[in-house]
């Protein structure tokens, strides 16, 4: 068996209460101790400065226009011209008494200005934070006064929301720029605010009147504040220095030398996740590095594959649910087809399948079936498609294993957070021995289990399961001006990571639950379960609640316990008789509790995937099943969900079939 992390330290009974810790594992590239580093390209600044001077003409940055009623072909800025707008802009930002150690927001989707901004910080030791609305209605509002920003780059779709009467804190800031130009009364309202307000060629045109030269940062210097989502509402500031994210990078580098198929200056990657979210942001700053080109959506996602029609991208990155579209949609197209052609395809699946199984590269595995029928999956992602990553939440591995043997590309998943500056593991193309799995350590990282008795997870056991806990050069300094939440996060130099893995004897990681009532849905979206059941259950309709997601799914559920009194209540009123259990099965009350549901939504002014898409009615509240609930009435979910799975599985059917309608 080939062995893809690597055991350089025994694991460890607990003692006096503490809990087991498991074996240390690192990547074999790593066996004896991590790579070094190069001191010539140990910042953000350096990568991007040694990028522009070796691929100076090279297309760095690619967007559309809208022109006549329809989006034109991708135009294109060369690395040299991203960097002369990253001088002006530092300039200009150094002429407004910015000084080194000052916060910078940028809010906005993604564009060539976002990243001329973020490359605008790193030139002149500014700390970039990202704005990402959708942590939440007040995220924006917090960020700007949590990390005391006082300039914002800002979309012009965004502006409004910034100048909103809601986002209090707005009055701080002494400037907006906005990435196009701004609308008059957008002016006169920053203007009445105390902000002063540029468009992007304002700013531009004030930099090359008051050039200054770049201060470079220092590898320890940070280099972005990165919010992410908390468990009670209020977003964490992951502070990731300079040295994190050239470890990020770099540790790539050395990854790739040990496959055959290199990255090449001609590769082209699609970016359409936030670069507020660490995974683009990493495969973005690796793309620079290697003078490759970024094109960006035009923005609506669901125009998505317009965009790769156009760009013809060879990687793809993405989250679970955008991979499930793609399969839904081959699925969708299958069933239109005749009997004989789809029973072609699925012979043609399998017998590919069997060749790759028995170790053979995708892409020689059977040309036949990849010219008869596979190269339709991949004219439907461009036709270019080279390299596809799944990350931010566990690819089911029926959908995996689709992609793997139709999209004539490779396939892999990885592994990692904000707080470890995107990849903690990585899988390896080819090796269907990864299927299901997030793949070995990182290069920079090193990755041990520790024992979650109060779950049953132990990582000395057979097979070894336990909380994933990390440690290297990519993991985060802190959290910003939270000390307790750092302690409690860092622990001995690992950080927990509050997932739950078990270790492949082949020395792969497996993610399989989560520690804390935490989820993450397949689009990548983080769900604090007992937060949503305190909302919901302030609802008159209902009793008790226990909500339901997980990492496989893209939606929520709940199985709800209605009130006694206020069902017969609704019953009275809308004609209807009978015991509660036999009210409860009625699809009318289903309906109502539902809308009651949606309304407690949106008064708490609960997110799009904070809602819940469909309930299982029960009669009796879970605190009359000792079964069901703790002592402390704690609801036991492992056992809630082995009560209610099959109805659970049903209803996730009867939406899923419902959306595709």
């Amino acid at each position: 068996m080939s062995k893809f992390g690597l055991k350089v330290e025994e694991g460890k009974e607990g003692k006096n209460g503490e809990p087991s810790i498991g074996p240390v594992y690192r990547n074999p590239i790593a066996k004896n101790g991590f790579p070094s580093a190069d001191p010539d390209l140990s910042t953000a600044w350096q990568l991007f400065r040694s990028a522009v001077e070796k691929y100076p003409g090279n297309r760095m940055l690619g967007w559309r226009d809208f022109k006549d009623g329809k989006w034109g072909s991708y135009n294109w800025k060369t690395y040299k011209e991203a960097y002369e707008e990253t001088l002006q802009t530092g300039s200009a930002l150094r002429a407004h008494g910015i000084e080194p150690g000052a916060r910078i927001g940028i809010y906005g989707a993604n564009c060539p200005q976002w990243i001329v901004a973020m490359e605008a910080c790193s030139a002149h030791s500014l700390i970039c934070v990202p704005l990402y609305d959708t942590l939440g209605s007040g995220a924006v509002d917090f960020i700007i006064e949590h990390a005391e920003i006082d300039i914002v780059f800002v979309q012009d779709k965004k502006v409004k929301e910034l100048l909103n009467e809601e986002c209090t804190h707005a009055k701080r800031l002494k400037l907006i720029v906005c990435f196009t130009s701004l609308q008059q009364e957008e002016k006169d309202k920053a203007v009445s605010m105390d902000i002063k307000p540029y468009s992007w060629n304002e700013f531009l045109n004030m930099g090359k009147e008051n050039p200054s030269e770049p201060s470079p940062p220092q590898p320890l210097d940070i280099c972005t504040i990165m919010y992410t989502s908390g468990t009670s509402g209020e977003p964490k500031g992951v502070i990731l220095t300079h040295e994190n994210m050239t470890a990020s990078v770099t540790g790539v580098d050395h990854f790739m030398e040990e496959f055959e198929d290199k990255m090449t200056v001609d590769d082209v990657y699609i970016s359409f996740l936030p670069l507020a979210h660490i995974l683009d942001r990493m495969i973005e700053e690796f793309f620079f590095h290697r003078g490759a080109s970024v094109g960006y959506f035009h923005g609506n996602i669901n125009e998505i594959q317009e965009d790769m029609m156009e760009l013809k991208p060879t990687f793809l990155a993405g989250v679970p649910r955008v991979y499930e579209k793609v399969h839904e949609g081959v699925l969708k197209a299958l069933e239109e087809l005749n009997p004989f052609r789809r029973h072609m395809f699925h012979v043609l699946y399998n017998l590919k399948l069997k060749w790759m199984n028995l170790g053979y590269k995708q892409k020689y595995a059977s040309r036949l079936a990849d010219l008869l029928a596979f190269r339709k999956v991949k004219n439907r992602l461009g036709g270019r498609i080279r390299l596809i990553v799944s990350g931010g939440a566990p690819l089911s591995s029926e959908v995996e294993e689709f992609l793997r043997v139709t999209s004539c590309g490779f396939v892999l998943q990885g592994y990692g957070l904000t707080e470890t500056c995107g990849l903690a593991t990585i899988g390896h193309p080819d090796e269907m021995c990864m299927l299901g799995t997030v793949g070995p350590p990182f290069v920079f990282t090193e990755v041990r289990l520790e024992e979650v008795p109060e779950m049953g997870y132990d990582p000395l056991a057979d097979p070894p399961r336990g909380e994933i806990c990390v440690r290297g050069r990519t993991t985060f300094a802190g959290y910003y001006k939270n000390p307790e939440l750092t302690k409690e996060a860092i622990k001995d130099g690992w950080f927990h990571t509050g997932d739950i893995g078990e270790m492949m004897p082949n020395g792969v990681v497996k993610v399989i639950d989560r520690k804390k009532n935490v989820i993450k849905l397949s689009q990548g979206e983080y769900v604090a379960l007992e937060y949503l059941e305190k909302v919901y259950g302030i609802a008159p309709i209902v009793e008790d609640i226990w909500v339901y997601g997980d990492s496989f799914k893209s939606m929520l559920v709940a199985v709800v316990a209605p009130h006694e009194g206020n069902t017969k209540k609704w019953a009275d009123k809308n004609g209807h008789k009978g015991s509660i259990t036999e009210l409860c099965s009625l699809q009318d009350l289903n309906q109502y509790v539902l809308l009651e549901l949606k309304s407690a939504a949106e008064r708490n002014k609960l997110r799009g995937f904070e809602n819940i898409k469909g309930v299982i009615l029960e009669p009796q509240p879970f605190e009359f099943d000792k079964e069901l609930v703790t002592a402390t009435m704690k609801k036991r979910r492992e056992r809630l969900l082995k009560r209610y799975k099959v109805e659970i599985d049903d209803l996730y059917k009867r939406l899923n079939a419902a959306a595709k309608r």
